[in-house]
């Protein structure tokens, strides 16, 4: 997991140089706060996905550049067996698969999103676009702008990505989930 975050923040990095952007000018223009700006370009803070998509709009990439450095080439369809989707691992809590970062010109991000048991303080989150998400194994309980809402397994919802929002597990298994964002 350090090796992987300390790989996205030298891509980070990288591609703000190659724009001639100050760090200010960057985390003004990605509403980010400077200081967590820099922490994440020296691999001292992991990337939030949300964050993901908002550089990779911004430098005008695929979040695919950031996460593995490579470029999206399918344009038709991509396969992604399970469990081989690129894995981003956030906070040993959270742990992202991501389905689709070979596929070009995407208008959704597809996750597969594991949440432990273990995290006990939610963290909100925004980011541009709408959410989907399908709870594929355990409960979890998502608050979405203020309201907290208990979904288990077959349940769904869909949501204003822009509202503050996010997730825990309810109970001692971990909640695996089915995220798709708009891009």
């Amino acid at each position: 997991m350090e090796n992987q975050r300390k790989s996205i923040a030298e891509r980070v990095r990288g591609l703000r140089d190659a724009s001639d952007f100050s760090a200010e000018e960057v985390a003004r223009r990605a509403g980010i706060p400077l200081t967590d700006y820099v922490r994440y370009e020296n691999g001292e803070l992991d990337v939030p996905m949300s964050t993901v998509s908002i550089l990779a709009a911004l430098y005008k990439v695929e979040p695919t550049a950031i996460l593995t450095g490579g470029d999206a080439h399918a344009h038709v369809f991509r396969v992604t067996r399970k469990g081989e989707g690129a894995v981003v691992a956030r906070r040993n809590v959270y742990h992202y698969e991501a389905l689709s970062v070979l596929f070009s010109g995407k208008k959704m991000e597809p996750y597969i999103v594991t949440v432990e048991p273990s995290l006990k303080e939610l963290h909100l989150n925004t980011h541009p676009g709408q959410e989907f998400n399908y709870v594929l194994s355990g409960r979890m309980r998502l608050t979405v702008d203020g309201k907290e809402i208990d979904l288990g397994t077959g349940d769904s919802i869909y949501f204003d990505a822009t509202k503050p929002h996010g997730m825990q597990t309810l109970g001692d298994e971990p909640a695996k989930f089915l995220a798709i964002i708009t891009a």
